[in-house]
């Protein structure tokens, strides 16, 4: 989920600041907020996230829970919490979550204890998830920052997806209905961030998130 190209720039979104919806509490710094970074397939989340953690240790990244079983090579509460069903619906039942959401079978939840931890003690945290966990991100934390990463055309967008060619067509087609969709729902995003190079598009992230744009002092959380 990548590429890059000449530049990024970041836009406000329309629904930005609207009725108090994404903006902080009175006293509430930038720090003190949830950043979600959500956007289409293809157009390099996660290494835009994966810059933004180089650059800045100190943010909190969530850790996601899913029912689905440990891949080769994924380490768990590094990767993802690895839990069974049973435990995933106990969880859901006490409203542990932020988001969660059920995808080719298996299911995935945002924990709700450790961002509010992290945010508490003056950490920025970051959630990188799809739309759909971005609106119940919303729902369940209205003062939490909203960006949506954007590819510089479509016809980028397009050529990352498609030179892939480890899927069918079909599948490809789906993804890019899926992104036509992703990117209808724009509007609803405090800031847009388009990743044109991966590297801008992490130090315009990290401006949004700290102010800062160069790498952050992670002394204090780098245990």
């Amino acid at each position: 989920m990548s590429e890059q190209r000449n530049g990024g720039s970041t836009v406000a979104g329309p629904y930005g600041g609207r009725d108090g919806v994404g903006e902080p509490m009175p006293g509430e710094s930038a720090r003190h907020r949830l950043t979600v970074v959500s956007g289409p397939s293809g157009v390099g989340k996660s290494s835009v996230v994966a810059e933004l953690r180089r650059l800045c240790p100190e943010i909190y990244f969530s850790v996601s829970v899913t029912t689905r079983a440990p891949r080769p090579g994924e380490v768990e509460g590094q990767h993802y919490h690895f839990v069974e069903p049973s435990t995933f619906d106990a969880m859901v039942a006490r409203g542990e979550f932020l988001e969660h959401a059920e995808f080719a079978g298996n299911r995935y939840g945002t924990p709700r204890a450790p961002v509010e931890a992290a945010l508490a003690s003056g950490r920025p945290a970051v959630l990188e998830i799809e739309l759909q966990g971005a609106r119940q991100v919303r729902l369940a934390m209205p003062q939490a920052r909203l960006v949506m990463l954007l590819p510089p055309s479509w016809a980028e967008l397009v050529g990352r997806l498609t030179s892939r060619g480890t899927e069918r067509d079909e599948a490809v087609r789906a993804r890019l209905a899926e992104a036509e969709r992703e990117l209808a729902a724009a509007g609803e995003f405090d800031e847009h961030v388009v990743n044109a190079d991966v590297r801008v598009a992490a130090r315009e992230l990290l401006s949004l998130i700290t102010g800062e744009t160069t790498v952050c002092d992670d002394s204090e959380h780098s245990q």
